[in-house]
């Protein structure tokens, strides 16, 4: 690899012998080029502004070395004079307060920064690549925050309504009395229903995204709940995220499923979707076959008649959807995303999202070595 090759004997000649992590991290900055997406400020009116690409670059190695705050970030800058040269700090003087990351912060989340240059990042690399399958699954994502006032409301509702349901009970079978007035069923029409009507955009603005609570059973069948919010990936081969989107902890996996393959038939193309029980639905196979794919979706058996299974051959092809819990334990263990002391969606989304660039580039390097 050119980097290898003639990148990294420079900087060692420059900076003395690199680590792993920097390794690592000096081959994420080059691939990302995240400097290419940071407006720089030298020239402007006004007092001079830290340099904004130096500080992104900072961002992307606090998720490169699985580092939980600002605070944490600059006490390792001050620190370490090679992570500091590598970032675009000459001196200890240049690293800025923890209050201008934290602005610095704000504006890379207000711009979407990091969604952007990921999105950039899998146009040059991967777009011209046939892809065999894309695994979509989420992960919970635990927030130090309280729960959004939409989200009570909700749940303040469904209890009224459930109370309701109760007092009413159950409706009379049978043809109506004489002079006896029944009020129709209200057929309730679901997001998935909706979707099937909607662009790209709307889907995205339907999805709640406040803080929440969520509930799921994990691998062992046990049920588990968390505050905070979901994050909805899809992978392809070699464990490489492709696309992701950030909801409310209680949106149910398959709301997100039309608007992730939309995204991702986008970005690239691929021959089979492979998704778990939890997919289950006729509008998401339709959606998938729209799209020119198959969908290899696990059955949701909700009856002791329902007897539907994999031919062999796909149960085979479906065994690849490892990949998918694979990237969300990477993300977790190595990327930053298992402790998050940032707030409120947009700024949960941008952490993550700098972990998925750092992920990204990683799983590439390997499928190329």
């Amino acid at each position: 690899m050119r980097i290898q090759a003639s990148l990294f004997p420079w900087l060692q000649e420059e900076l003395g012998p690199l680590s792993e992590k920097q390794q690592q991290l000096v081959t994420v900055l080059e691939f990302a080029r995240v400097e290419d997406f940071v407006r720089n400020y030298y020239g402007c009116v006004g007092a001079p502004a830290v340099d904004r690409q130096a500080l992104a670059r900072a961002f992307v190695a606090k998720a490169v070395y699985n580092i939980s705050t600002n605070s944490h970030l600059r006490d390792r800058l001050l620190c370490d004079k090679v992570l500091r040269r590598i970032c675009g700090f000459d001196s200890k003087g240049e690293v800025p307060s923890e209050s201008t990351f934290s602005r610095a912060f704000a504006e890379f989340s207000e711009s979407a920064l990091p969604n952007r240059i990921h999105e950039a990042l899998i146009e040059k690399y991967h777009s011209e690549h046939l892809v065999g399958h894309i695994s979509r699954d989420s992960t919970a994502v635990e927030a130090r925050e309280k729960v959004c006032d939409e989200a009570k409301e909700k749940a303040k509702k469904k209890k009224v309504a459930e109370t309701a349901k109760k007092a009413q009970g159950k409706a009379k079978r049978g043809r109506p009395k004489r002079g006896e007035e029944r009020t129709p069923k209200e057929i309730e029409i679901t997001r998935l229903e909706r979707q099937k009507t909607m662009t790209l955009k709307e889907m995205l603005t339907d999805l709640p995204t406040g803080c929440d609570v969520g509930t799921k059973r994990n691998s062992k069948g046990c049920q588990i709940s968390w505050k905070g919010y979901k994050l909805h990936i899809d992978t392809a081969d070699g464990a490489i995220p492709i696309s992701f989107i950030l909801t409310s902890a209680s949106v149910h996996d398959s709301q997100a499923a039309l608007p992730l393959a939309t995204l991702t038939a986008q970005r690239v193309i691929n021959c089979y979707d492979l998704m778990d029980a939890a997919y289950d639905s006729e509008i998401i196979r339709e959606h998938s076959s729209s799209l020119g794919h198959v969908a290899l979706i696990d059955f949701n058996h909700r009856s002791p008649n329902d007897t539907r299974e994999f031919a062999p051959h796909e149960a085979q092809r479906y065994n690849e959807r490892s990949t998918a819990e694979r990237v969300n334990a990477r993300l977790k263990d190595e990327f930053g995303a298992r402790v998050i002391f940032v707030r409120g969606p947009q700024k949960i989304m941008t952490h993550l999202a700098f972990g998925l660039i750092a992920l990204t580039v990683d799983q590439l390097m390997r499928v190329v070595t």
